[in-house]
């Protein structure tokens, strides 16, 4: 078992990201992000179904602040490496979050074990608390600028 930690940048690559993606509800956005993580061979393709199904059991908790969900499952239930996918809805959903929805950003994460991603989502959750970070992520008219915007806050933090 691997006791590296990866930062924010390591797990989240430029080809993961996916901007304006059209969506039915919360749980074809939970598919299009897991989609990403299986085409990066980060995930199998059951990971996806985990991922449904940790929602329907335990609620839309992983909508962690306004706008934002952060979907995953267990690492055994098809996680093959840490990583993270990030997508924006072309159009916001609700996840049955009455305090954060409607949500448009969805980032969806693989671990393999307990700590790999820790300071990853760490650096992640420093990122979301400043809402001009979330600002110029929902206005970046490229893949490529809301990936700059990202290493240029993290490179702040």
């Amino acid at each position: 078992m691997s006791t590296a930690e990866f930062s924010l940048l390591d797990l989240l690559k430029k080809e993961a990201i996916a901007i304006d993606v059209p969506v039915s509800d919360w749980k074809d956005a939970v598919i299009k992000v897991g989609e990403i993580l299986v085409k990066i061979d980060a995930a199998e393709p059951k990971y996806i179904e985990a991922m449904i199904k940790t929602v329907e059991e335990m609620g839309p908790y992983i909508v962690i602040t306004k706008g934002i969900a952060l979907p995953h499952a267990r690492p055994e239930e098809g996680a093959k490496k840490p990583a993270l996918a990030l997508i924006r809805l072309q159009n916001p959903i609700n996840f049955g979050n009455p305090d954060n929805d409607p949500v448009d950003i969805i980032i969806g994460f693989t671990t393999t074990d307990k700590r790999s991603h820790v300071k990853a989502i760490a650096q992640l959750a420093k990122f979301l608390q400043k809402e001009e970070n979330i600002k110029k992520m929902r206005k970046a008219k490229t893949v490529d600028k809301l990936y700059q915007h990202i290493k240029e806050a993290l490179e702040k933090l």
